[in-house]
């Protein structure tokens, strides 16, 4: 089992419960950061192909996933995600091995809809860079698939958890809510749009039992709880875990195209795998404040 981008926020606690079911795991990241158990290598799939020699089951996590900065550099997000799936794609398409591949893309790429819950059969919509970049992923997939390689997509909805880096609201509107003085403003984005969050380990826990399907029924699969909550749903978790007054906020303009709600349906992967979130976001948010 090789995951890509193993370093990183879900790879680590993916590697983890592979290794768990007994799994062994190696994988690559741009810095070979220690991962415990993994066999972890440098590589920068952006410009080299995977070394697929021995491999049979592919999670490829590697991307470049914040949003926001996917505005100031879309080019770099659209190239830099297209360039790995192809490195990961010929490789395999070139081999005579049967190796099969997670593609890891996002719910980023419905947009809004009209507030239902977001199936896979939703019709995409691109509101930045990197929704653009993720459906593009998704189409090389499907290119992929119809050469006859096993490519399977998971669209997960927002991530949260312990261990989350910056760049991502939890960490940032906790981050911030440290440094604020007594009586200071917290400023902050819109916090008004709602989303849907499951914890990372959650997230993990639906990739294995992808894996565990030998022959998925589908090509694509959202990950998903089924509840939005908002920015200030999040900050007034925060304040009660950390046990300090909520702030005056000081809302800065939000992005245009973001959307007001989203919330995911993931009634095709609880029903082929039995997948079911069980972790309350309550406890996700206390965790990653444990964790910082």
């Amino acid at each position: 089992m090789l995951v890509t981008g193993v370093t990183g926020f879900v790879g680590q606690i993916l590697a983890a419960q592979l290794r768990e079911h007994g799994a062994r795991v190696s994988g690559v990241a741009t810095q070979a950061t220690p991962v415990e158990g993994v066999d972890v290598h440098e590589h920068d799939l952006r410009r080299h192909p995977l070394d697929i020699d021995g491999v049979d089951d592919v999670v490829h996590l590697a991307g470049l996933a914040a949003v926001g900065p996917s505005f100031d550099d879309p080019q770099l997000y659209i190239s830099s995600n297209s360039a790995m799936m192809t490195n990961i794609g010929e490789p395999i398409l070139n081999s005579s091995q049967d190796c099969r591949v997670l593609v890891v893309s996002s719910g980023a790429v419905y947009g809004a809809g009209d507030g239902a819950p977001l199936a896979e059969e939703t019709s995409l919509s691109f509101g930045s860079p990197y929704a653009v970049s993720k459906a593009l992923v998704e189409n090389q997939a499907a290119y992929y698939r119809a050469r006859g390689l096993s490519m399977t997509v998971a669209r997960p909805f927002n991530h949260i958890g312990p261990g989350q880096r910056e760049g991502f609201i939890v960490p940032d509107l906790a981050q911030k809510l440290c440094d604020l003085e007594p009586g200071e403003v917290l400023r902050a984005g819109s916090l008004d749009a709602q989303r849907d969050y499951t914890d990372v380990r959650e997230v993990a826990a639906a990739y294995v039992r992808l894996l565990e399907c030998e022959t998925p029924r589908h090509a694509v699969y959202n990950v998903a709880s089924g509840v939005s909550r908002s920015g200030w749903d999040v900050l007034d978790q925060l304040v009660e875990v950390m046990g300090i007054p909520r702030p005056e906020v000081e809302v800065t303009e939000a992005r245009a195209l973001d959307p007001s709600v989203v919330t995911g349906d993931a009634t095709r992967l609880r029903e082929e795998t039995s997948w079911e979130p069980e972790i309350a976001f309550e406890t996700s948010i206390s965790d990653f404040v444990a964790s910082m």
